[in-house]
């Protein structure tokens, strides 16, 4: 029997403390308007005692209760992340010690803001192998911990949460199709994390942990690049925009949102956006946005619902799925 894979359950977390544009304002030269008339963000979310498996293990314990389903149940986690707690152990082993699920498999996956995505992907081959039955895919950030707060041209876009998925298998077709990218040519436009050579048998660097970001390049790769290859996934499916209920974007900049919907032709309302709450959350923010359409009822979870999501960022990166949700 041929096995295929579907989304049965979503959840998301997000840390207490919020940081509204105001309070930025009181460290750096900024201001309310000048971020929210660039970037649509009013507000994020920060860690103040949390790490990353925290904030997934939060996540991975609400899908467990939603879902109704045993840790000894779920056969791996995916956590795509680009703020680990540590290289090793990985955040998804620290997750699966959290929530207790001794039988499943556990790894990390690093594609920055297209982590997400990349890991849904990987997962639904797992699950329609017919070898595994119910996973987790979760996006989790603190990238708090990762932004240089004296430098305010990545400062005010960035914030901590976590979301995710339980995927199982299914009887009926729901990843209709997908399309991944990456260009290494073109990755000094973002990056945050370098460690350097550090050895008595080497020439010394320096560390580079603070995030970079090419504001003007991001922008227009995202709208040019990330936005061809949405239109040519659905044209190479035969799916018009009206087909689509909800293209579930990675959530960067509210800017970037609209100039992809006029260039596919699509109202804006089909985009739904939260990063004037949350910020960048990087992998995080197309989980909590579908959790958050769930919780809206928006989405239905019923396999009524087409969607695309599509994630782009530091890698380069950019990736897209098409979904009956």
């Amino acid at each position: 029997m041929t096995s295929y894979a579907k989304i049965s359950q979503v959840a998301h977390y997000a840390p207490e403390q919020i940081i509204p544009n105001d309070d930025l304002a009181k460290i750096m030269e900024t201001s309310d308007e000048w971020i929210a008339s660039r970037t649509g963000i009013r507000k994020r979310h920060i860690a103040h005692n949390q790490e990353t498996s925290d904030l997934a293990a939060r996540v991975a314990q609400d899908l467990l209760e939603k879902s109704q389903v045993t840790a000894h149940e779920i056969d791996f986690i995916i956590v795509a992340t680009i703020t680990p707690d540590s290289s090793m152990p990985s955040t998804a082993t620290r997750v699966q010690a959290a929530i207790g699920a001794n039988k499943a498999f556990a790894f990390d996956l690093s594609a920055a803001c297209s982590g997400f995505v990349f890991a849904l992907a990987t997962a639904e081959k797992l699950i329609a192998s017919g070898t595994y039955q119910k996973g987790m895919v979760i996006g989790a950030e603190v990238l708090s911990k990762t932004v240089d707060w004296a430098d305010r041209s990545t400062a005010v876009l960035f914030g901590d949460g976590a979301g995710g998925v339980l995927i199982e298998s299914s009887q009926e077709r729901h990843f209709l199709a997908e399309s991944l990218h990456s260009d290494g040519s073109r990755g000094q436009s973002l990056t945050s994390g370098r460690i350097g050579l550090h050895s008595p048998f080497s020439a010394n660097q320096d560390d580079e942990p603070y995030l970079k970001m090419d504001g003007r390049a991001i922008f227009e790769f995202a709208v040019r690049d990330v936005t061809k290859s949405i239109g040519k996934l659905m044209a190479d499916n035969h799916l018009a925009s009206d087909e689509i209920d909800y293209f579930l974007m990675h959530q960067a900049n509210y800017r970037i949102l609209d100039k992809m919907a006029r260039k596919l032709g699509v109202t804006i309302e089909k985009f739904p956006a939260n990063m004037m709450d949350y910020g960048n959350t990087s992998a995080a923010s197309i989980p909590i946005l579908l959790s958050e359409c769930v919780e809206q009822g928006k989405i239905k979870l019923d396999g009524s619902q087409t969607v695309i999501m599509s994630g782009f960022g530091g890698g380069l990166t950019w990736g897209s799925l098409i979904i009956k949700l």
